[in-house]
């Protein structure tokens, strides 16, 4: 037997383990779509520079599972298909990490206003350190790549997944 309770909508109470499983399911297509846009962006750069196409995750990947080797003349570094789609997934899991990451920490500020704000602040801290740091440790790799071409691939990159995330929580208040 239903006995009215006074209110107009019912309200839906998620168990504690779907609310787990959405906040993954978030980070992971975020991710994906994060991963995507950069992959896409540099197809593009590359496309349009000339480069041999799957340039940039080639040279990516051989910096990363070869150490470099072949990175002094990467105009004549062979495209690997192998290299390429390793990389790719690679970089695709990194990006789902960063996005489960970043639906978690998007769902504790959705609990506290006042974390929000330093979440904005790390964000902002994790994008100019990466490009700092490589700068600094990837100076090989950023004379085959156009350091703003990482800078506006990852900003790129950053405004997908955000505009994923926005449209998921656009309740979202953040507070300083």
């Amino acid at each position: 037997m239903a006995v009215p309770s006074g209110t107009s909508n019912p309200t839906v109470v998620l168990p504690p383990t779907a609310a787990i499983s959405d906040s993954y399911r978030q980070g992971i297509e975020a991710g994906v779509l994060g991963a995507a846009t950069i992959a896409i962006w540099f197809f593009l750069v590359d496309l349009i520079s000339g480069h041999p196409l799957f340039y940039t995750p080639n040279v990516l990947g051989t910096a990363l599972f070869r150490h470099g080797a072949g990175l002094d003349q990467p105009q004549t570094l062979a495209i690997s298909f192998e290299m390429v789609l390793v990389y790719t997934w690679v970089h695709g899991l990194v990006f789902c990490v960063i996005g489960g990451i970043a639906a978690k920490l998007l769902a504790i500020a959705e609990r506290d206003v006042n974390v929000g704000f330093g979440i904005l602040l790390l964000f902002v801290i994790f994008e100019f350190g990466f490009v700092g740091a490589a700068m600094i440790f990837a100076e090989s790799i950023l004379h085959a790549i156009a350091w703003l071409s990482v800078l506006v691939g990852n900003l790129l990159a950053a405004a997908a997944m955000a505009a994923y995330f926005w449209r998921h929580h656009g309740d979202l208040q953040v507070s300083p």
